[in-house]
């Protein structure tokens, strides 16, 4: 225990040799400066288109993809149904007015996004 009170702490303050290397950097302009501002725009266009693809994949993946499949499902639950239904039971299953089901249906598949 008495090791541990002469020492105080196990660690060691950094040295001051890591500020003298930063400070002897060279702070001057290299001659391929103009190359790298023409690489910058590029990385700015590059950036930008990115940021572009990404916020398509999140429209698609977030609002797009659901409602498609929703609707979907929902079409292919009715679908289901009415074989299950003529299937079982001596019942006939017609849809009268097809456009306004489709506009139903989706509706209702845009209802609780």
């Amino acid at each position: 225990m008495s090791d541990l009170d002469a020492s105080g702490s196990f660690l060691e303050p950094p040295s001051m040799d890591d500020e003298h290397e930063v400070d002897s950097l060279p702070s001057e302009p290299d001659s391929d400066d103009v190359t790298v501002s023409e690489f910058d725009d590029d990385s700015d266009a590059d950036r930008e288109w990115k940021e572009s693809l990404q916020q398509l994949e999140l429209l698609l993946s977030m609002v797009i993809v659901p409602y498609i499949g929703k609707y979907f499902g929902r079409k292919f639950a009715y679908w289901g149904w009415k074989r299950y239904m003529e299937y079982n039971f001596p019942v006939e299953v017609v849809v009268t007015n097809k456009a306004a089901f489709k506009g139903v249906g989706a509706i209702e598949a845009a209802a609780s996004l």
